[in-house]
């Protein structure tokens, strides 16, 4: 609501300073209709806003000055001068009282009465008393056009190949200065984060999203005559503006058809044994570059037999097909275009038009969408997308002597061709990619873009909205966060591209589009033949990255704690502050290394996260993606490596993550602000400052405007730091003597694990 109240404010401010003008000229000529319907929106508008926000007085004046302007447009009153001065007046109370809620101050009513008394006919002027104008607090906000916000985006984004062509200028110099380096970090860091801040004022919290879903359930449950409870999560997550418009429709569709289709009727729940009030719930949440929006009911769920029924009634399959398919693509039939589960047309659904068109939408936007079916229980919708359209996760890969990027989501790994395990086989005239068993489609990227077929390594298996397919490529280069742009009309119409981008090395690359690939190789899925099993209870395998190290030993690490693989320059990994460190941009990230780097120029890294802190790990060569087994030998004597598993008839050694990630600093999104109070010989700044924020604090000499210290230190014979100062901050006191008594009133300021123990029960206690 606080939003909301400051949105009002600046709306209103905005428009009182548009109106002034209006206002005057209006005063000057009362029968000018142009100016008089201007002030009547603006007080229609003040009206629905304050009923909405609960802001009595501000609706009371509003409304009598709407019915004033109502009368005058519809020729039942004559806008004299007494009638144009008391609504003026209301006007400039309208403002006086919107400064005075911003300001947190209070104003008295009592002239209001005589305010309204004076907008009736033939009312005297009312003579009013001086009213003390409420302050104006210095605006915080201010509006700006997307387009105005596009352009600083690609301007940041300019900034930084900019300064990454510098970086790699001065990686090739024999000597460089290291004045000049030190200046190339710090404009790194300026870049980075303004590249952050930039991209931060794009985004817009989902709540924008998820406010009318309340009306919108209410409306279509009572139209269809069921009762449905809505519970919302997450409406704090923050989402770019662009991709919050872009899926506010397929939201919509999904929670009416929830309401339509999922949630029973009140007699029917009634039967089922269910609460005549269905539940329908809406959960949104941020993993990394993602946000993840679930909508779940506790409805019927879908009737796959029924609807592979309608699907062959309709002609989209036959019946061969369909007693061939898994459960999975029974479920996913509901995708299919023209299909809709319904028999009768309501106002909600029946039309055809469904659930294709969101699926459409979603991947438009580079998102995805998942169905979890619950017969008789309910329907739980996943819809998967990135956090901003502006800047795009991407893999490049290697096609002979070029470069392409394709979407992270759309590959789901990448495998080496070796032995069995991974082969490429003939079929005819045609080559197949078998993985693990599995056989897929093949599409040489290099044939199908005229470079030549060559003798691939490696496959990318890519995920499109009908199947998998495997991609032969030379190589994967590295993994980059790219702004991405449309191509020329030219390469855009071939369908093999996506857009254009340009990365890190300054040379224009082209997006691929994994659809349009599988399009242009011909390749036709069919539904995937559904297999005999026998329900037997089996613990999920645990898939892993097999790699060589550094030591020429070879090893697995759980898939769950990689983020990606990339190749980083060696002049990039670098010994400081007692351990091996990775810098990349603007980013300091601590290194596991295992072996020597030798003779290399460029090491492989595999990027670990366990969501708060992100750590390397180099390599000599990623293998492949594999199951580990259920049987794994226990080390012993600690380390980082758990045990033994055999993996292709072979010992590999399995990597502990608990122990890589132990002992790891956490980086605070929001760190605990702590006071330093009463420095004035700089001690504090110098000595005690650069202790405390690294150990996860922010520490500042003097509270900003709204701020309030977590914890509070001053030296103990500070005799300025009166409680008072602090506010209700806890205070921990510093004494210069080591051996002085203080017990728990004080600390020695030198004491560095008593210090940070202090702050952190202080913290706690007040907590």
């Amino acid at each position: 609501m606080d939003d909301l109240i400051q949105e009002f404010i600046a709306e209103t401010r905005e428009t009182l300073e548009a109106l002034s003008g209006e206002i005057v000229a209006w005063e000057a000529e009362p029968n000018d209709r142009a100016r008089l319907d201007a002030i009547f929106r603006f007080v229609h508008t003040v009206k629905g806003s304050c009923g909405f926000l609960e802001l009595p007085r501000l609706a009371r004046l509003s409304h009598a000055a709407e019915d004033v302007l109502a009368a005058v447009r519809d020729g039942k009153r004559a806008p004299d001068t007494a009638l144009v001065s008391a609504v003026l007046a209301i006007v400039d109370r309208i403002g006086e009282l919107v400064e005075a809620i911003d300001a947190g101050v209070a104003l008295d009513d009592a002239q209001e009465d005589l305010l309204v008394v004076a907008l009736e006919e033939d009312a005297r002027p009312a003579a009013q008393a001086a009213q003390p104008v409420a302050h104006r607090s210095a605006s915080r906000t201010v509006r700006l056009g997307v387009d105005l916000l596009d352009r600083m985006m690609n301007g940041m984004s300019e900034m930084v190949l900019a300064r990454n062509e510098l970086a790699r200028r001065l990686r090739d110099e024999a000597v460089v200065e290291p004045r000049v380096e030190a200046a190339l970090e710090r404009l790194s860091l300026t870049v980075a984060e303004m590249r952050d801040t930039v991209t931060r004022t794009r985004m817009q919290k989902i709540d924008a999203l998820f406010s009318a879903l309340p009306r919108i359930v209410r409306d279509t449950a009572a139209g269809l005559g069921k009762a449905v409870a809505l519970h919302i999560d997450g409406a704090d997550v923050e989402l770019d503006r662009e991709m919050i418009e872009m899926i506010r429709d397929p939201l919509l569709h999904i929670v009416r058809n929830a309401i339509d289709h999922g949630i029973e009727a009140p007699s029917d729940r009634s039967k089922a044994g269910k609460r005549e009030t269905g539940r329908l719930d809406i959960c949104a949440r941020q993993s990394g570059n993602q946000v993840l929006v679930e909508i779940a009911d506790d409805g019927q769920g879908i009737d796959t037999a029924r609807l592979v029924a309608k699907a062959i009634r309709s002609g989209l399959i036959d019946e061969r097909d369909a007693a061939q398919m898994t459960p999975q693509a029974r479920l996913d039939l509901i995708f299919s275009p023209g299909l809709s589960s319904r028999d009768t047309v309501t106002a909600v659904s029946g039309r055809g038009v469904g659930m294709d068109v969101v699926r459409a939408n979603i991947e438009q936007i580079g998102g995805r969408i998942a169905l979890t079916n619950r017969p008789g229980q309910g329907l739980a919708i996943s819809i998967q997308m990135p956090l901003t359209l502006s800047i795009l996760s991407t893999i490049v890969l290697g096609v002979g002597d070029q470069r392409f990027a394709v979407a992270r989501q759309a590959i789901e790994e990448v495998v080496t061709i070796r032995g069995d395990t991974v082969r490429i086989d003939r079929v005819g005239d045609s080559a197949v990619a078998n993985v693990r068993g599995q056989r897929m489609p093949l599409v040489s990227l290099g044939g199908l873009l005229g470079l030549g077929e060559g003798h691939p390594r490696l496959l990318a298996i890519v995920a499109v909205r009908d199947g998998r397919f495997a991609l032969a490529i030379d190589a994967v280069l590295d993994t980059e966060e790219l702004v991405v742009r449309p191509a020329a009309p030219a390469v855009m119409a071939g369908g093999l591209y996506a857009g254009q981008t340009l990365p890190d090395s300054g040379l224009p690359m082209l997006l691929l589009d994994a659809t349009g690939i599988a399009a242009a190789a011909g390749l036709r899925f069919v539904p995937a033949a559904a297999v005999e099993t026998v329900a037997v209870e089996v613990a999920p395998a645990i898939r892993a990255l097999l790699f060589d190290d550094l030591d020429g030993i070879r090893r697995a690490i759980p898939l769950a704690v990689v983020d990606r693989v990339e190749t980083v320059a060696i002049e990039a990994i670098r010994d400081s502050a007692g351990r091996r460190r990775l810098v990349t941009g603007a980013a300091i990230v601590p290194l596991h290394a295992c072996g020597p780097f030798g003779a290399r120029a460029n090491v492989a890294v595999l990027r670990l996260t366990d969501g708060a802190v992100d750590i390397g790990y180099a390599i000599a060569e990623a293998i492949e993606i594999v199951a580990l087994p259920a049987e794994i030998a226990p080390a012993r004597g600690g380390g980082f490596v758990a045990g033994v598993a055999m993996i292709d008839g072979a010992p590999v050694e399995v990597i502990d993550a608990h122990a890589l990630f132990a002992g790891e600093d956490v980086t605070l999104a929001d760190p605990p602000l702590c006071l330093l109070h009463g420095d004035d010989g700089g001690w504090m700044d110098v000595f005690l400052k650069p202790a405390l924020e690294a150990s996860g604090y922010r520490c500042v000499a003097s509270l900003a405007a709204g701020e309030t210290a977590a914890v509070a230190l001053a030296m103990e014979d500070d005799a300025l730091a009166a409680p008072s100062a602090f506010g209700p901050a806890p205070v921990i006191r510093l004494r210069r003597d080591r051996l002085a008594a203080g017990g728990a009133a004080s600390v020695y300021r030198y004491d560095r694990a008593a210090l940070i123990a202090a702050i952190a029960d202080r913290i706690g206690a007040a907590a």
